[in-house]
C-alpha cells in the first residue's frame, strides 16, 4: 500500500508542476520520514554522494563543449559543408538539416543544443527557399534527437553511471544506431520533398567542396580526437569531455576568433545552469532509486513481467511501450535515473546485453523530445520558427512513426548496437 501511495504522491507533484528533482526527493523523503527511522541528514548525505562521482564530471564538460561549438562558428561551418555536399539534391536543404544535426550531434551530446544550433540557421533558410514552415520546424526538431544517440551523449553518460555500464562501450554502441536513425530521417524527408515538389538548392563544384571541407576540418577533427582518444585508451570518457572543452576554447577563441570574453560569460553561465539542473535531478532521483531498491520493487516488476510472458520478444515490446510512454511525459534525465534501476534487472533476466539495452532506452526516450507535453525539441524549434504548435504537431507525426520503427529494429537487431563493441 505504501508503494502505491508513494507513486500517487509523485504523480500528483508532477501534475501540479513541481520540478521533477524536487518531486522525486519529496516523495521518497515522505516515505522515509513516515515509514522508517532513517534520519533526514542521511537523506541529504545520500543525495550528495550520488553526484560525488568522477564519471558524472563528463556531463557538465560535454554540455560546456557543446555551447562552445554552438557559439564558436563550428555549427555554421558544418552546415555549409553539408549544404555543399547535398544542396543540389531534391529536398537538398531538408537533407542538409538532418546531416548537419548528425555533424553537430558528434560535438554537443545534447538534443536541445543540436536543435537550437542548427535550427537557427536552417529553418529561416528553408522557409526562404519555399519549404513549408511547419515541415521545416518538424525536420529540425526530429533531427535534434540525433544529438542524444550519436556519441558523445549526455543521456548515455547518465545511463552508464546509473547502470554501472562502461560509458566508452555505450559511446561505441551508439555510433551505428545514430547513423541508422539519421539515414531513416533522410529517406523520410527525401520522400516528402519529392511528394511536395521541393527542389534542390545551389549547385556546387568540386573546388567549392574542398574550400568548405578545409574551412570545417577543425570541427570535423573534434569527434575524431574525442572518440579516438577514448577507444585507443589514451583517456577516459570523462577526460575526453575536458579535452573537448579545451579544444572548443582554442578553436573558437584563438583560431576562428568568433568567441569574445563577453560570449564566454554567457557560454559558461548557460552551461552551469544546465549542469546544475541535471545534477539536481540526479540527486533527487538517487533518493527515489534508494527507495525502489530497499522495497525490492525492481525485482517485483521483473517477476511480474516474466510472469505475464516467458516470450522475450513480447516482454521487450512491453518494455519499449513503457519507455515510449514515460518519455512522452517525463524529462529524459529523470526518466533514465528512475527507470534504469527498475528495467535493467528485467533486461538482464531477458538475456539482453545492458549496453544494447542502454541504446534501446536512449533511442526510445529520444522520441520524447518530439512528442508533447514535454517535447523539448518541439518547443525549441517552434520558438525559432515562430509557428503555431498545432501545425508543427501534424508535421511531426511521420517523423515519430519513422523513429518508432527505428526503435523496433534497434531492439530486435542487437548487432546494430553491439557490432563495434564485441
Amino acid at each position: 500500500m505504501a508503494d502505491i501511495i508513494l507513486f500517487v504522491v509523485l504523480l500528483l507533484l508532477i501534475f501540479i508542476n513541481v520540478p521533477i528533482a524536487i518531486a522525486l526527493a519529496m516523495a521518497a523523503t515522505l516515505f522515509f520520514v513516515t515509514q522508517s527511522e532513517m534520519p533526514i541528514v542521511a537523506i541529504f548525505q545520500r543525495m550528495f554522494n550520488s553526484i560525488d562521482s568522477f564519471p558524472l564530471l563528463a556531463v557538465p564538460f560535454f554540455l560546456l563543449a557543446g555551447k562552445l561549438m554552438e557559439s564558436g562558428g563550428i555549427s555554421r561551418r558544418l552546415i555549409h559543408l553539408a549544404e555543399v555536399m547535398l544542396g543540389r539534391v531534391r529536398g537538398g536543404l531538408a537533407l542538409v538539416s538532418i546531416v548537419a544535426c548528425a555533424f553537430f550531434a558528434a560535438l554537443s551530446g545534447s538534443a536541445a543544443a543540436t536543435t537550437a544550433a542548427v535550427g537557427a540557421i536552417m529553418i529561416p533558410a528553408m522557409v526562404k527557399k519555399g519549404y513549408d514552415k511547419n515541415f521545416s520546424t518538424a525536420i529540425q526538431a526530429a533531427g535534434g534527437t540525433i544529438g542524444v544517440i550519436i556519441p558523445p551523449s549526455v543521456p548515455l553518460v547518465l545511463f552508464g553511471v546509473t547502470a554501472g555500464v562502461s560509458i566508452s562501450d555505450l559511446f561505441l554502441a551508439g555510433i551505428i544506431p545514430g547513423f541508422f536513425v539519421t539515414a531513416a530521417l533522410m529517406i523520410l524527408v527525401y520522400v516528402i520533398s519529392i511528394i511536395q515538389g521541393y527542389g534542390g538548392g545551389e549547385k556546387y563544384n568540386l573546388k567549392e567542396f574542398f574550400i568548405a571541407f578545409k574551412d570545417s576540418i577543425l570541427a570535423l577533427l573534434m569527434p575524431v580526437i574525442i572518440l579516438g582518444g577514448i577507444y585507443s585508451g589514451i583517456f577516459t570518457a570523462t577526460e575526453a569531455a575536458l579535452v573537448a572543452v579545451v579544444y572548443g576554447l582554442i578553436v573558437g577563441v584563438f583560431i576562428y576568433r568568433e568567441i569574445t570574453l563577453k560570449d564566454l560569460y554567457h557560454i559558461f553561465s548557460s552551461a552551469t545552469i544546465m549542469s546544475a539542473t541535471i545534477l539536481f535531478i540526479i540527486a533527487g532521483a538517487s533518493i527515489f532509486a534508494y527507495y525502489l531498491t530497499r522495497e525490492r520493487i525492481p525485482m517485483q516488476i521483473t517477476e511480474a513481467l516474466l510472469g505475464i510472458t516467458d516470450n522475450w520478444i513480447f516482454a521487450l515490446l512491453i518494455i519499449n511501450v513503457i519507455l515510449l510512454i514515460v518519455g512522452t511525459f517525463m524529462e529524459t534525465a529523470a526518466a533514465i535515473l528512475i527507470l534504469t534501476p527498475i528495467l535493467a534487472p528485467v533486461a538482464t533476466a531477458l538475456g539482453l546485453d545492458l549496453v544494447h539495452f542502454g541504446i534501446i532506452m536512449i533511442v526510445n526516450l529520444a522520441i520524447g523530445y518530439i512528442t508533447p507535453p514535454v517535447g523539448l525539441n518541439l518547443f525549441v524549434a517552434n520558438k525559432i520558427a515562430g509557428t503555431k504548435f498545432e501545425g508543427v504537431m501534424r508535421a511531426i507525426i511521420p517523423f515519430i512513426m519513422v523513429m518508432v520503427v527505428c526503435v523496433l529494429i534497434i531492439s530486435f537487431v542487437p548487432a546494430l548496437s553491439l557490432f563495434l563493441v564485441k
